[in-house]
């Protein structure tokens, strides 16, 4: 398994080397090795993050060196202790969880920017893009680009559809998206270029709370259409 520097205060562990091939299996080993460090107790280790084939953990180097590090080789003394962990522990894949969380949609043409466009692209008419929307079970790869930002799989390969050549400044906050052969949420008003296919009147970043983050890594999620009048009723609550 290889470790490589991430900067001058992190380092990523390599899990696998691809994972379209087999998603919910690399995303269960992934989240197996994110847990274990999380619960190592590394000296210095400041966060554990995960993503599609690896596992960043960031560490400060003050505190690596206190512990023991040498100053010009921290980076090799944090790894060395990583391998030391992982060789003596045991690593457990983190299955899917049974149960999905419902994210309420509105795909009416007022919150769905794009779906005109991509019903055009992909030559399926609004309903079958919203049943085949809403009709499966997603996954969360992992969160980025903006805080909560949800990276989920499992979208159909009948709505996979490029990315919008020119991206918008400013996308909605709660806005569903397709980018490729994924779909995400916009947890946040901020620039993207995913075609917007709908809304959300669900808060999916909420700073003041413990995890701000509605998601996180692993879960199982799914979508729940919903009426403009649904829609106005759940934002005022």
């Amino acid at each position: 398994m290889q470790i490589t520097p991430l900067g001058d205060s992190a380092l990523l562990l390599h899990v696998r080397e691809t994972f379209d091939d087999a998603p919910n299996e690399t995303l269960d080993e992934v989240l197996g090795y994110f847990d274990f460090l999380r619960r190592a107790d590394l000296p210095g280790v400041t966060e554990v993050a995960p993503a599609y084939t690896t596992v960043a953990l960031y560490y400060d180097p003050v505190h690596a060196v206190a512990a023991g590090a040498d100053p010009d080789n921290v980076f090799e003394w944090v790894a060395s202790r990583v391998q030391t962990e992982i060789a003596n522990g045991h690593v457990r894949l983190k299955r899917s969880p049974s149960s999905a969380i419902e994210i309420p949609v509105c795909y009416d043409e007022k919150y769905a920017l794009d779906l005109d466009h991509v019903t055009w692209q992909l030559g399926l008419s609004a309903d079958e893009i919203v049943q085949l929307h809403s009709g499966v079970n997603y996954r969360v790869n992992c969160l980025g680009f903006s805080p909560g930002f949800p990276y989920l799989s499992g979208l159909p390969a009948e709505l996979a559809v490029p990315r919008r050549p020119v991206p918008r400044k400013v996308v909605p906050a709660g806005s569903v998206g397709i980018g490729g052969n994924q779909t995400g949420v916009y947890p946040t008003a901020s620039p993207g270029g995913w075609n917007i296919i709908g809304r959300t009147p669900l808060r999916l970043f909420t700073p003041d709370k413990n995890p701000p983050a509605l998601l996180c890594a692993g879960d199982n999620v799914r979508f729940r259409p919903i009426t403009p009048d649904e829609f106005e009723l759940l934002a005022h609550q």
